[in-house]
């Protein structure tokens, strides 16, 4: 009966450690992907950031684009404005050169009249010689209005030049703007394709991860109400027991008294008292074993199949 006891309590006792300890890694594997969870929260966050910062450099970068079409737009107004002037002057300088060829006509008309008119040469030397200063006059003016021209067409061609300069360093930087600007929209859209990506493969791991925290929740209330009913099994057997060890103490006092009693009526009678006595005894040896095995039975029948540490729940 000790060893039938001692090998039950131990049994239970091996089948409460195992339910411990799985109930501790269980305990410990949820607070791991408790931990997992909170960092892929992290980097999703962190993502959002990163996204929210490249929207913001490539908005910036939009404008300083539409900053330079516009300067590069005043350029080009600019330009077709100094085209505009030099036109002007070159049409300015074309009709003093006409005026320059009739006022050299005119001299020539006039020296031809002088030589028509030799008679009157006295009378009219002072009118030649006005003629021949207004003629030089208006050829120095000639010639300044020419040099002039020539400074201003000059000054124009350099600042056509410098500007042709510039217009093109504002193509080449808007050219380079504009790669660095398709260069962020592909990072940008690498990024929200390796964001939207991780997001889902974050999903489904938190799925999988929920669907394994249910599973090793029900595995643990069923372990525990499977501890929960065997304990009250065991209680019931023990207390079961214990009734029945009271019983058979009150009948084996019971029959010592007898036993005593027929010693002292029956002297004459030891020897049939000496062969019934074994017979007794064999037949309470024989009535506990049979006892033993009907609580096995009977306790087996209540539990259904024994408790295995392996074995999953329905």
């Amino acid at each position: 009966m000790r060893r039938f006891f001692q090998a039950h309590r131990d049994e239970d006792h091996s089948q409460i450690q195992y339910l411990t300890a799985k109930c501790t890694r269980l305990a410990h594997d949820k607070a791991v992907l408790d931990r997992e969870f909170l960092v892929s929260k992290d980097r999703e966050r962190k993502l959002q950031n990163d996204l929210e910062a490249a929207t913001a450099r490539l908005l910036h970068q939009e404008q300083l684009n539409m900053q330079l079409r516009m300067k590069q737009d005043q350029l080009f107004s600019k330009i077709h404005q100094q085209q505009d002037l030099v036109d002007m002057l070159q049409q300015r300088f074309v009709l003093l050169v006409e005026e320059s060829f009739r006022d050299a006509e005119l001299l020539r008309q006039v020296s031809t009249e002088l030589l028509c008119l030799q008679s009157s040469e006295v009378k009219l030397e002072g009118l030649v010689e006005e003629l021949h200063a207004e003629a030089q006059h208006r050829a120095v003016v000639a010639e300044s209005l020419q040099t002039e021209l020539h400074a201003e067409a000059q000054h124009r061609a350099v600042l056509t030049e410098s500007l042709q300069a510039e217009l093109s360093s504002k193509s080449v930087e808007l050219e380079e703007l504009q790669e660095n600007n398709t260069t962020l929209r592909e990072e940008l859209q690498d990024l929200r394709s390796a964001h939207e990506k991780e997001v889902r493969e974050l999903q489904q791991e938190n799925q999988r991860s929920l669907g394994k925290l249910q599973e090793t929740a029900e595995q643990c209330e069923w372990l525990c109400q499977q501890q929960r009913y065997w304990v009250c099994c065991v209680k019931r057997f023990k207390h079961c027991l214990m009734e029945e060890r009271e019983a058979l103490l009150r009948q084996v006092s019971t029959l010592e008294k007898k036993a005593e009693k027929l010693m002292k009526t029956e002297h004459d009678e030891g020897h049939t008292q000496s062969v019934l006595c074994p017979l007794k005894e064999t037949s309470c040896c024989d009535s506990i074993s049979s006892w033993e095995a009907d609580s096995v039975v009977d306790l087996e029948s209540q539990a259904g199949s024994p408790i295995n540490g392996h074995q999953k729940p329905p």
